[in-house]
């Protein structure tokens, strides 16, 4: 897992909340979100005006389920920066979870406009516009984007045979989801989307959190 969080350099002097949300994007690389998110409370609390500390409670509180209150962080940090793509992003995601969708498609948008050269922000839109059940076209258009950004993750090629397959596309479809796999041959979820493409396995629900990296992994 990567972070948009600045890292402290050895022997440089920190403010209080720098120091803070290192040590809690510490315990959440650690894949401790519920530690990382105690952590970053008091943080918060004797900083309310900090963008990063609220966007990285957004992501906390997405790892742990809670997204009524990522939503809620991602929004004091839109308060406070009302172009962050970060917490735009993660609101249209805590949206997406809670069923909101054409806020979460609006979200995602508005994102995309703030950071356009972000593939990261254009899958987001092609999520939302896929959960909303609506113009597969344009997440088609969106997951397309996204991999013309970053030709190298097999993550963008697994949300474009999703969105080809929303659209009746299944020869295209199966390419991008072997394309995916080629890239990552692991991913038990390209695997399976694949196998009900080529009719050898029933259709079950997809993972929640599958459907958007906030960050790409690096391990």
């Amino acid at each position: 897992m990567s972070s948009d969080f600045p890292q402290l350099a050895p022997g440089v002097a920190a403010n209080p909340t720098a120091t803070g949300i290192a040590r809690a994007t510490a315990l959440f690389e650690r894949m401790d979100p519920a530690e990382a998110a105690r952590t970053l409370e008091p943080v918060l609390a004797a900083d309310p005006a900090s963008v990063d500390g609220w966007n990285l409670m957004a992501r906390l509180r997405l790892a742990l389920d809670d997204n009524q209150g990522a939503l809620e962080a991602a929004n004091k940090a839109i308060a406070l920066a009302p172009d962050d793509s970060r917490a735009l992003a993660t609101a249209s995601r805590a949206l997406t979870l809670l069923g909101k969708h054409e806020d979460a498609v609006t979200m995602a948008y508005r994102a995309v406009i703030a950071e356009p050269g972000n593939p990261l922000w254009h899958d987001r839109v092609a999520w939302a516009l896929l959960a909303a059940d609506r113009q597969f076209a344009d997440a088609e258009q969106a997951a397309r984007t996204a991999i013309g950004l970053d030709p190298n993750e097999p993550h963008y090629y697994f949300t474009h045979g999703v969105a080809l397959e929303a659209l009746g596309h299944v020869d295209q479809a199966r390419q991008a989801m072997l394309t995916s796999l080629r890239m990552e041959p692991e991913n038990p979820v390209a695997q399976h989307r694949l196998a009900v493409l080529n009719g050898e396995a029933a259709r079950e629900p997809e993972p929640r959190k599958r459907g958007f990296r906030l960050f790409r992994r690096r391990d």
